[in-house]
């Protein structure tokens, strides 16, 4: 069985590292590449092409909307999945007009989260507002 790569942009460590240690223990996914900034995550993407991209709003050098469009538009096959702590519906719809796959808040249960980045990696896309309560 493939595993699914997925690549972490956050620009706090101890977040990558947590959402690492959560990924790490399912036997179906796998880390390829972690992120600090939306141009590094950018620039991973296109030289890693992971299958799901689970990627912070607010970072620096190039945020997390502006990146994931980007990433969207050069690699459509892989899937942007936005985890983030804001909630607020405007956000939802940028991110889902620049072509995230998802959205769902950091207060996330760690099992919506493995569960839409399995969803993601299908191919399957869901409302993103939606997403919050996979």
């Amino acid at each position: 069985m493939d595993k699914i790569s997925v690549m972490l942009a956050d620009d706090h460590v101890v977040v990558r590292q947590g959402l690492r240690a959560l990924l790490m223990a399912e036997e179906d996914i796998t880390i390829v590449a972690e992120a600090d900034n939306g141009r590094q995550a950018v620039q991973l993407a296109k030289k890693l092409l992971p299958d799901v991209v689970v990627m912070d709003i607010a970072m620096p050098v190039l945020n997390g909307l502006e990146a994931t469009r980007q990433i969207t538009r050069a690699l459509p096959s892989t899937k942007g999945l936005i985890l983030s702590s804001y909630s607020d519906d405007e956000y939802v719809q940028q991110l889902t007009e620049a072509g995230a796959a998802g959205y769902l808040i950091k207060q996330t249960a760690a099992t919506d989260l493995l569960k839409a980045i399995r969803r993601r990696s299908g191919g399957m896309r869901i409302s993103a507002l939606r997403l919050r309560n996979v």
